[in-house]
């Protein structure tokens, strides 16, 4: 091995619909990808650049100049495996060329979790750990949006994509040795099905826990702004924060505003909020709870001693069986999962899977001794 940076081979540049069409319809089984997106200004990202790498050779696409769609079918292929690392933003800003999502998904970084690796392992890291080769990340907040793309930006691109079948070579026979193939499978096929939902969180307000001890009905206009939040800044493809930021939307549930003015006043400076999205924040605000929306999960409470104590034994429990699977903790289960098993004493969707099969009986053992 050698720790010298490596030239990556030269990359067809692709800006045309019919080269397009000929590499959707040639590719091999097993393909290494990558995109380049931007998210500054919109919710949704922009897909600049799609990198593919087939073989012994590398294809950069130019989603400004040719239709993506076209490798749709050609990635859903059930046969296809489709190698990425830290895949998640990557398949939502794959999401519109490829609506049915990924065929087979191998991701590299938890691949490198379950191989004993170590957790969220940067893609940087692991080449050089498995190959020796030393990479550049010079580029990585580069604007991928402007063209023509500098020399540099393309080297960084196709050396994204380059490595990741030496990757996934090595990774899959680790995998196989340690019994863990199926999990990775698992989980990646879960990151595929959560990318292609898109869905906004049905109880976003659980995550403010400054509104913790907030009566039901303050808590439940919380949510309904929230949701309000999420669905005007999907129709109008700008980041929430820009439309309504956390500190106003607590503040603004707690305390409704009493008219336009005032709403106005308490707003301004956000830059997605427009007259139009204001009147409808001001009657999102005024309107009366129905019954049905007070019927929601409660913002945790700040935990009692009781509460510290069984998230104390449930965590001793998540340490140990991670110890004896030799698996990071934060792959088996994450604090917030159980968190919100305390909290709602319902079974984490998160956890499903391999995950209940070895932590359910214990997890729910620790939680039912939970004592004043």
């Amino acid at each position: 091995m050698s720790d010298l940076h490596q030239e990556p081979p030269l990359a067809d540049w692709i800006d045309h619909d019919e080269p397009l069409r000929e590499l959707a319809a040639s590719l091999p089984p097993l393909i290494g990808l990558d995109t380049e997106f931007m998210r500054v200004d919109t919710f949704y990202p922009k897909l600049a650049l799609v990198q593919l790498a087939h073989g012994s050779q590398t294809a950069l696409i130019d989603p400004l100049a040719a239709d993506t769609a076209l490798l749709g079918d050609a990635l859903s292929a059930a046969d296809r495996v489709c190698v990425m690392h830290s895949a998640s933003e990557d398949l939502e800003a794959l999401s519109a060329p490829v609506p049915r999502g990924l065929g087979q998904l191998f991701d590299t970084q938890i691949a490198a979790a379950f191989a004993g690796l170590g957790p969220g392992l940067g893609y940087q890291r692991l080449v050089f750990e498995l190959t020796g080769v030393q990479l550049p990340k010079a580029e990585t907040r580069s604007d991928w949006l402007r063209r023509p793309l500098s020399p540099e930006q393309l080297e960084y691109a196709t050396q994204d994509v380059t490595h990741l079948a030496d990757l996934h070579r090595q990774l899959s026979a680790r995998l196989s040795a340690r019994g863990y193939e199926d999990w990775h499978r698992e989980d990646c096929r879960r990151m595929v099905d959560r990318a292609g939902r898109r869905e906004a969180d049905p109880q976003p307000q659980t995550a403010l826990r400054g509104a913790a001890g907030w009566p039901l009905e303050k808590q439940a206009l919380l949510r309904r702004v929230l949701i309000w939040r999420d669905v005007t800044a999907r129709a109008i493809d700008r980041p929430r924060s820009w439309l309504l930021d956390d500190p106003r939307a607590l503040d603004l549930s707690q305390h409704p505003p009493a008219g336009n003015e005032d709403l106005f006043q308490r707003t301004k400076g956000l830059r997605a909020l427009r007259s139009a999205q204001r009147a409808e924040l001001l009657e999102v605000l005024a309107r009366p709870l129905e019954a049905a929306e007070l019927e929601i999960e409660p913002i945790p409470a700040l935990p009692t001693p009781a509460d510290k104590r069984a998230i104390a034994a449930m965590k001793a429990f998540v340490n140990a069986t991670a110890e004896r699977l030799d698996l990071p903790e934060g792959l088996l289960c994450a604090r917030r999962h159980l968190e919100s098993l305390l909290a709602s004493g319902r079974w984490p969707a998160a956890l499903e899977g391999w995950r209940r099969e070895v932590l359910y009986a214990g997890l729910m053992e620790r939680l039912a001794d939970r004592t004043p």
